[in-house]
């Protein structure tokens, strides 16, 4: 069949794909951005075209000559009008659906009490907005995701690790029934063209059914961690208990909170799937927790949560002046005899474990304020420790363009009075390299210049010295090769 993906670039979209060409679709990805798929290995394999759910004209065009939609469609940044966009997409979608003739519709959607969890609700709401109109969905709702790089399995795995003893929110006795994500991508691929799926609401979980803390007690066990004792405090609503999620896992509050306010009941499947209807879930949780702690230390993480979101800024920083906006710039530059690819070498391991060739204090001391005033934190890191793409997360920024070896820039995501990036253009000039380092602000009124003003005194010390110590770093890693 000839199958739209909606959601290429977020966490299960991203990974879909190679089963869907699997089983012998014609796959069409329609994405904002289509640069972020430009490093995924079955790029060539796919149909890539610009195009915005919100968009009338974008959906006409992307469901022309299509059989099924895949809408995987689900944004994890936290803003507060995340539902209400989700829905006026979904409209869009269905009605250009309906307009192309398109036989089928498949959407994830969320496993859990409608009448108990606002969260619960409001995502299935999305689920009936497709339905509502003569294309069949098939709905598949689905709880905890055990999966590397995934928002549940950075809940579990964050805070196991936290302590040998904890004292955690009462959420811990609520029983889940987690689902590994390669038996949750069966089930998509399945629901393409399952017989008897059209026009069903199918709930999916694992073999396994566990309490919160028994899943903390299974990583811990994975991980050769020792047990861990858990205690139950009488705490809870959503709005606490997010912020000490938020506080010890890389997930802010505001992603937490949805996620934890599922978790105030069981998140249990209640229908199972109908057998024979679609591929049966047999990963048990201790297989599907040892299956990512093996990828992640392989550093095979094709997608990650943060992976979705992060479009271009308006203004961007090559705005010419008359476009109107103001730009504050700190440019640096430094000369080099290495070549410019050894220099982008060691660009492309900025962040993550690696640091930022300054004082690791100061930037995890920056995450911190952001995660207290609801942004993301420092502590998302990197989907891979070298491998780097166009929409990839880096701590508290976000790859917005990459032209190896010459350009790197990215954009922040913290929480500022306007718009921040960080850029290296690596520039061969005939008789050496130049390494540009430029830090661009966009502010956003007065306290966008204050802000700027306050910052200078530190980026004086601090930027000469990182592009310094990058330079230093591609030199000896030069020298060691020769």
């Amino acid at each position: 069949m000839h199958v739209l993906l909606l959601g290429a670039t977020g966490y299960l979209g991203g990974r879909v794909v190679p089963g869907l060409l699997a089983a012998g679709h014609r796959v069409r990805c329609a994405v904002r951005t289509p640069e972020k798929l430009d490093g995924r290995p079955w790029r060539a394999d796919v149909e890539v075209v610009r195009g915005d759910v919100t968009d009338p004209a974008d959906m006409a065009a992307a469901c022309a000559d299509v059989d099924v939609v895949l809408h995987l469609v689900r944004a994890v940044d936290g803003r507060p009008d995340l539902v209400a966009r989700e829905r006026a997409g979904a409209a869009v979608v269905r009605d250009a659906a309906v307009a192309a003739g398109v036989g089928r519709i498949v959407h994830v959607g969320q496993l859990g009490d409608a009448a108990t969890s606002r969260w619960a609700a409001e995502r299935q709401e999305v689920a009936r907005v497709l339905a509502d109109g003569p294309v069949p969905v098939v709905e598949l709702r689905v709880g905890a995701v055990i999966g590397s790089g995934g928002v549940w399995f950075e809940l579990v795995r964050h805070t196991t690790e936290l302590l040998p003893v904890m004292a955690i929110p009462s959420w811990i006795r609520s029983r889940v029934q987690p689902i590994a994500v390669r038996d949750l991508l069966a089930a998509v691929v399945a629901a393409i063209d399952a017989p008897g799926a059209a026009g069903r609401v199918l709930e999916l979980g694992g073999p396994d059914v566990l309490t919160y803390r028994d899943l903390m007690h299974a990583y811990a066990a994975a991980a050769g961690l020792r047990r861990r004792t858990v205690l139950a405090v009488p705490v809870t609503t959503p709005r606490l208990s997010a912020l000490f999620v938020g506080a010890v896992t890389p997930l802010p509050t505001t992603v937490a909170r949805p996620l934890l306010e599922l978790l105030r009941d069981d998140l249990v499947v209640r229908e199972p799937v109908p057998s024979g209807l679609l591929p049966p879930a047999t990963t048990g949780v201790d297989a599907a927790i040892a299956l990512t702690l093996a990828r992640l230390r392989r550093h095979d993480v094709a997608t990650t949560w943060t992976g979705a979101g992060g479009e271009a800024a308006v203004p961007a920083p090559d705005d010419p002046a008359w476009a109107g906006a103001r730009m504050s710039e700190d440019v640096r530059l430094r000369r080099t005899r290495v070549p410019p690819r050894a220099v982008f070498d060691v660009l492309r391991g900025i962040g993550g474990a690696h640091g930022w060739w300054s004082p690791r204090l100061l930037w995890a001391s920056r995450g911190a304020v952001d995660k207290l005033i609801g942004g993301f934190g420092a502590g998302r890191g990197r989907r891979h420790p070298l491998d780097l793409a166009v929409g990839d997360a880096v701590d508290l920024w976000r790859v917005e363009a990459l032209a190896p070896p010459h350009l790197l820039r990215l954009r922040a995501e913290m929480r500022l009075p306007g718009t921040a990036w960080h850029e290296y253009r690596v520039v061969d000039d005939g008789a050496g390299t130049v390494v540009v380092q430029r830090a661009l602000f966009a502010p956003r009124g007065l306290w966008g210049r204050i802000y700027w003003a306050a910052l200078t005194p530190l980026h004086a010390v601090l930027y000469p010295r990182m592009l310094r110590r990058i330079v230093r770093e591609a030199e000896r890693l030069r020298a060691g090769a020769v």
